[in-house]
C-alpha cells in the first residue's frame, strides 16, 4: 500500500516538474530565436512549490536543498525515462545548415529513438548564450553540485578529444527507480557491480562466539544506531570521519560473514559483500573500475560494505620493482581511500590478519579477531545446529564429538546437511556414525581424516 502510494504522489509532483521544465524549454527557444514570448527569463518561472510535499521525490529535493538549477537538470535527466517526446524540442533542424543545433547538445541512443540531453543542453536551458552565466553554471554543476557528489546523477565520459559536456547528462539507476517508485532498487550482482546482497533468518542468540568478541560487535551496532546523532555534534564533526571500518580476521566458518549479516538485520541496512578474490583482477585498472562501480552506488546508500577474502587486495604491499608493481600500489591507495572516505560502515575479512598490510590495519576503528571455538562453543553449536525438528538417536553425544574434533560453525552446518538428508532417506532418527561420516566428509576438503583432526585437537588442548 506505501509503494502504492509512493507511486502516486511521486506521479503527481513529477508532472509538476515536467511541466515547468517544458514552460523552460519553450522559454529558453522564444529567447533564443527572438519570438513573443510570456517571460523575460527562464529564471522567471515559478517552480513547483515542494515545500509541504510529501512525496519521496519532494524529500530528495528538499533534504538536499536543491536550488532552481539542481532542480531543472534533475528533471532533465528524468524526463527520458518518463515523458521523452517532451524532448522533441530539440529536433528542431537548423535550415542554414540543414542540420541540427550544436548548442542544443544531446545525443540519439543505439534504440531510444528519442533526444538525450547531455551537458550542453543543460547550460543551453540555463544560460542561453550568455558566457559569464554558462562559465559559471559548468563550474557549480560539474564541481559543487550535490547531484554530482551524491552520484543522483553523472556526467558520462566524453570522448578524450571532444569537450566534457558533450557528454550525456544520465541519472543513475537507483535514483530513476527512487523517482518514480519512491523506492531504491536493489542491485544484483553482474561484472558491473560485482557485490551481492546478503541476508540472514538468524538473530544474535544463533552467533555462537566468546563474550569479549561480542563486546566488540556491538560497539560497532552502537556506532550504526548513534552516528547520525554524534555527527550533529561540532567538536566531534572536526575529528571524527563520518564512516566506519571494521576488520574481523580469523579461520573460516567462524561467524564473520554472519556478524556481518546480524549487524545489518538488527540495524535495517543491507549488506553487500564483495569477494575480493573474485573482483581482483591481473589486468592493470580493472579491479579500480570493478570496485568503483560498488563505492558509486553506495555512496549515497546506508549499506555496509563486507570485503571478503581481504588479504587478496590489501595484503602485504609488494616492492615497487616494476611499472605494474606501481600501478597495482597506486591502485589499492586509491581504493583505500574510498574505504576512508565511505560514510557508511565498511568490514573487511582475512582468514590471518597477519596477511594484512599494517598501514592498512592502522586505519580501522576495530580489528576483531573470530577464534576457533573451544570445546564448550563447540558443544553449544552442535547442540544448537541440531536443534531442530528431527529425531536423533540414543547414541547421538555431542560433547564428545566436541572434545575430539576442532570444526567451526559453519562446517557444522555442511555437516548437519548431510545427516538430515541421510536419515531422511533411510526414514531413521540421525545417528552418531551419521555425524562422523559427516565429519569425514567435511574433513576430506582439506586433505584431513578424523584421526588427524583428532590428533590435533589432543594437542591443543
Amino acid at each position: 500500500m506505501e509503494e502504492v502510494l509512493h507511486i502516486i504522489t511521486n506521479a503527481s509532483l513529477i508532472q509538476q516538474e515536467l511541466d515547468w521544465l517544458e514552460a523552460v524549454i519553450s522559454t529558453r527557444m522564444s529567447l533564443y530565436f527572438q519570438t513573443e514570448c510570456d517571460y523575460d527569463s527562464v529564471e522567471a518561472i515559478p517552480m513547483p512549490d515542494v515545500s509541504d510535499d510529501p512525496s519521496p521525490y519532494g524529500r530528495l529535493l528538499v533534504s538536499n536543498e536543491l536550488n532552481a538549477v539542481e532542480r531543472l537538470v534533475l528533471i532533465l535527466t528524468l524526463t527520458p525515462h518518463i515523458r521523452p517526446q517532451l524532448l522533441d524540442y530539440f529536433f528542431v533542424r537548423n535550415t542554414a545548415y540543414d542540420r541540427g543545433f550544436t548548442e542544443f547538445g544531446g545525443i540519439k541512443g543505439k534504440n531510444h529513438s528519442g533526444f538525450l540531453p547531455t551537458g550542453e543542453t543543460a547550460l543551453f536551458l540555463l544560460a542561453g548564450d550568455d558566457v559569464q552565466r554558462r562559465v559559471r553554471l559548468q563550474t557549480m554543476l560539474l564541481h559543487e553540485s550535490v547531484l554530482l557528489r551524491k552520484n543522483i546523477i553523472r556526467l558520462s565520459v566524453a570522448d578524450p578529444e571532444e569537450p566534457a559536456l558533450s557528454a550525456p547528462l544520465l541519472l543513475t539507476p537507483d535514483y530513476v527507480a527512487y523517482l518514480t517508485t519512491g523506492e531504491f532498487s536493489k542491485p544484483n550482482f553482474s561484472p558491473d557491480f560485482p557485490a551481492s546482497l546478503v541476508s540472514t533468518n538468524m538473530d544474535w542468540s544463533d552467533l555462537v562466539i566468546e563474550s569479549h568478541v561480542m563486546a566488540e560487535v556491538m560497539e560497532i551496532k552502537s556506532w550504526i544506531d548513534q552516528a547520525d546523532e554524534l555527527m550533529k555534534d561540532a567538536h566531534l564533526k572536526k575529528y571524527l570521519k563520518p564512516g566506519y571500518r571494521a576488520l574481523f580476521y580469523g579461520p573460516p566458518g567462524t561467524g564473520k560473514t554472519l556478524t556481518a549479516s546480524l549487524l545489518g538485520r538488527s540495524t535495517g541496512l543491507d549488506v553487500y559483500k564483495i569477494d575480493l578474490s573474485m573482483v581482483v583482477s591481473k589486468y592493470i585498472g580493472e579491479t579500480e573500475k570493478n570496485l568503483g562501480r560498488v563505492f558509486d552506488v553506495a555512496q549515497s546508500r546506508k549499506w555496509i560494505l563486507f570485503f571478503d577474502e581481504a588479504d587478496a587486495l590489501f595484503g602485504k604491499r609488494s616492492e615497487t620493482n616494476s611499472s605494474n608493481d606501481r600501478h597495482a600500489n597506486q591502485e589499492v591507495a586509491y581504493l583505500l581511500q574510498r574505504i576512508e572516505d565511505f560514510p557508511g560502515v565498511v568490514i573487511l575479512a582475512t582468514n590471518l590478519k597477519d596477511n594484512i598490510d599494517e598501514a592498512f590495519a592502522r586505519r580501522f576503528q576495530s580489528i576483531i579477531h573470530f577464534p576457533a571455538p573451544n570445546a564448550s562453543k563447540r558443544t553449544q553449536l552442535w547442540k544448537q545446529a541440531f536443534n531442530g525438528p528431527y529425531e536423533l538417536a540414543k547414541d547421538v553425544d555431542f560433547e564428545s564429538i566436541a572434545e575430539k574434533y576442532t570444526i567451526a560453525g559453519g562446517a557444522i552446518i555442511n555437516v548437519l546437511r548431510y545427516c538430515v538428508l541421510a536419515a531422511s532417506q533411510h526414514h531413521r532418527p540421525i545417528r552418531q556414525d551419521d555425524i562422523l561420516t559427516g565429519l569425514k566428509k567435511e574433513f576430506h576438503k582439506s586433505g584431513r581424516t578424523l584421526e588427524d583432526v583428532a590428533k590435533s585437537t589432543n594437542r591443543r588442548y
